[in-house]
Formats: C-alpha cells, structure tokens, sequence
C-alpha cells in the first residue's frame, strides 16, 4: 500500500510535512515516517502486544495509529505543539470508530518531550530527530531514572539516526547498540536511511555481594 492508501485504510491524516519555524529552535519540523520504512522496520524488528511504545515528537500519530493497528501494543504519542496535537486527537477518534476493542491502549499528552514522566511499563521509545540534541539528553535522563527505578529491558528506536544522538548514546550514556535496519533502495544513496536501536537491560545486572 502506498501512504494514501494507508492514511483511508486506518481513516486519519498525517501526510503534510509542516515548519515550526523560529518559535521553537530546539525543535524541528514535522514529518512522518514513511509507510513503507515502518513495514521495514517490523518485518525484522520485534513489536507485540506486551509493548508500550513512546513516540516523542509524535505530530499527528501516524506511528501510534500504524503500530496500534498491526500488533495491538499500548502507544503514547508525546506533542509540544498544540495544533499537532489537536491533529492527533482528531485522527484518534476518525481511528476508534473503525477499530474493534483491543487489548493495547492509545493516547496522547500535550508536554514538552523533557517534561513527561516515563511510565514503568515503557518498552520502547522512538525518536525521528524531533529535537535538540540538548533536549534528546534530558529526554534519555528521564528514560535512565524510569529503568533504574524499575529495571527492565527498554529500546531507544531512532529514525535517520542524528550524530549526535547516537554520539552521546555511545560515549555518555549505558545503552549499546543492538540492531540495524536499513532500508532497501535507499541505504546506498542516504546512509542515513535507516533504524538504528540501542538497548539498556538492568534487569540483567548480577546483584552485587554484600
């Protein structure tokens, strides 16, 4: 299916690249993730119904709806600005009329990505560049308290990967790499087409003798 072909099947509208422009300089523009770089992504990366997955940056929900919609996973879609959100609710209720009940749940919260307190279930967190490399390190320090406070195993999915993310997950922080998706057609011209995902485990950790 194409991205239209899509947007009717799941009835919402996310396809719109759109500025903030001067108002918010740690933040960038809206732009979904392609259609076809999600079904990459899921044919080799597991998702399912155990997941909750926060999407920072979410715009107007095309990832919550998409992985909501195939594997059933709770999904939060977090949105500084006010007329993505607004958007975002819109698609929600377009979406849940055609949805029979699921298991997983959806929402969406109005915040500052540096702001949200990370949920102890939180699984998954996925980023596509949606701001500052100083709001990203505010952003994993939240995510590093949430694990330390309940320690279980949580990926950081990361869209056209930023340098500097991934420098300062490589050099300051414990998540290590664990898996690369590149994307067929497209790697070879962009090398930054492409998932890249780390993961911290403290759940792992060998207690320490007393």
């Amino acid at each position: 299916m194409n991205d239209k072909e899509y947007e009717e099947r799941l009835r919402i509208e996310t396809i719109d690249v759109q500025h903030l422009y001067n108002a918010f300089s740690h933040y960038n523009r809206y732009e979904p993730t392609p259609y076809a770089a999600l079904e990459e992504l899921c044919a080799v990366y597991p998702f399912d119904y155990t997941d909750t997955v926060i999407d920072f940056g979410c715009g107007k929900g095309r990832l919550n709806f998409y992985l909501h919609d195939r594997f059933d996973c709770s999904v939060i879609g977090v949105e500084m600005n006010g007329q993505f959100y607004e958007d975002a609710l819109r698609n929600q209720a377009a979406y849940m009329k055609k949805m029979k009940r699921r298991q997983g749940s959806i929402r969406f919260e109005h915040t500052y990505a540096e702001n949200y307190p990370i949920p102890d279930d939180a699984t998954k967190c996925y980023f596509f560049n949606p701001f500052s490399v100083q709001i990203f390190m505010k952003v994993v320090d939240q995510i590093l308290a949430s694990v330390e406070k309940r320690p279980r195993p949580l990926d950081l999915i990361l869209y056209y990967p930023a340098d500097e993310y991934r420098y300062y997950l490589e050099h300051q922080t414990i998540f290590e790499q664990v898996e690369e998706v590149r994307l067929k057609e497209l790697f070879e011209k962009n090398h930054d087409e492409r998932f890249v995902i780390y993961r911290v485990d403290l759940s792992q950790e060998v207690p320490k003798r007393v």
